[in-house]
């Protein structure tokens, strides 16, 4: 059985669920401030075999990691939350995808589960920790004339502030920094 939810469940799944969002724009676009921003100073990660540690210790992972993809978005599937005052716990479906560099690259695809817990602290929500589960992997040569199909003729993201994200909504991207700035001021990060 399924209940309904209150103003504020819904309110506060919004918040999570936006949370969840910001996680991905922040490793795809490469803002490891903001990524930094999303944890408590406390908060923790684990991903497998690769890490587990610290959410600072887990930043600086992923900026080493990264440099192994060319390209990288994480997209989030589907969120359930389980939200009790001031913490909650939930289960983020997610499709991943990273390509590697070179002429012999590849496409890595997973399907991964994120088992969070959150807290509330100062009205907004944070990582208190990540727990990662893969689901399944698909790894393919990539394929040069791909870009060449006509459903890959728009303008191509990149990772970084020269993705046209900061250029043509601007507006959304500044506002992701100011919450991240304010949070970091706040909390003397």
């Amino acid at each position: 059985m399924i209940r309904p939810r209150s103003p504020q469940e819904i309110a506060d799944a919004d918040a999570l669920s936006r949370l969840v969002a910001a996680y991905s724009r922040a490793v795809d676009r490469r803002d490891l401030a903001m990524l930094r921003a999303l944890y408590l100073p406390e908060g923790t990660d684990a991903h497998g075999r690769a890490f587990t540690g610290s959410a600072d210790d887990y930043v600086t992972y992923v900026e080493t990691a990264l440099k192994a993809y060319s390209a990288t978005a994480h997209y989030v599937m589907q969120t359930a939350f389980e939200i009790d005052g001031d913490t909650a716990q939930g289960e983020v479906h997610k499709l991943n995808y990273h390509r590697t560099h070179g002429p012999d690259a590849h496409h890595v695809v997973t399907g991964s589960r994120s088992l969070d817990h959150y807290a509330r602290r100062g009205g907004a929500w944070f990582f208190r920790s990540r727990h990662v589960v893969i689901d399944w992997v698909d790894r393919r040569g990539v394929n040069a004339a791909d870009w060449n199909d006509p459903a890959a003729t728009s303008e191509r993201g990149c990772a970084g502030r020269d993705d046209p994200s900061y250029r043509v909504v601007p507006a959304f991207a500044q506002a992701l920094a100011a919450q991240w700035n304010e949070r970091m001021d706040n909390e003397g990060l």
